[in-house]
């Protein structure tokens, strides 16, 4: 079966600032490196001239980065008959990226973050949990220890083993998103028969 792949809506505009902000510090850069140049051999000239080429060095490379992303659009995930891909993003090979087997998931998990009719609303999130226990903390956690796996920073040794994994694999659906949450699930399962734990509403 083909691999299933999911693109986020590219923020062209964010893109655009990145590229334009690192012009400006490449130019800054050169500005120094001209200005050590003219200033002649004295200390304040190597100064300014080994700034300027640290920052051309270093903005040049944020600069290719930017233009990249502008260009290269790559996917979010790959769902294949193997497991799942979260692409490298570039200028790194996309295959780099970390990878999923099906053999270390014992299900799925589909949790909702946040309040409804508020500026920031609600966001589900697909999580791959590695371990039937995992399995069963999140089809009878309350709430708060559903909201700690979407939260990467909050430590997750009250929570069963396999947390860390699962915390790492919980990935946010955003609108951004070309695939809703339940079309994502169904292509998902379509490749691998996996239990479903739906914990959005409840």
């Amino acid at each position: 079966m083909e691999p299933f792949v999911v693109r986020a809506k590219a923020e062209r505009w964010r893109a655009l600032t990145q590229v334009v902000t690192a012009l400006i510090l490449v130019a800054a850069s050169v500005a120094f490196v001209t200005g050590g140049v003219l200033r002649g051999f004295g200390l304040g000239g190597a100064v300014f001239t080994g700034l300027g080429l640290v920052g051309v060095v270093l903005f040049g490379a944020g600069l290719l980065v930017a233009v990249g992303r502008l260009f290269v659009r790559r996917p979010v995930l790959v769902v294949d008959d193997e497991g799942v891909l979260r692409p490298a993003s570039w200028p790194l090979p996309a295959a780099r990226g970390p990878r999923l087997r099906w053999e270390e998931v014992s299900a799925l998990g589909a949790l909702r973050r946040g309040v409804d009719g508020t500026s920031k609303g609600e966001q589900d999130y697909l999580v791959f949990l590695p371990t039937e226990e995992m399995k069963e903390m999140v089809r009878t956690a309350g709430r708060p220890h559903l909201v700690a796996l979407t939260l990467p920073d909050v430590p997750k040794t009250a929570l069963p083993e396999g947390a860390e994994t699962a915390s790492r694999w919980c990935l946010p659906v955003g609108p951004g998103w070309d695939v809703p949450l339940p079309a994502l699930v169904k292509a998902i399962r379509a490749r691998h028969e996996i239990p479903v734990v739906d914990r959005r509403t409840g």
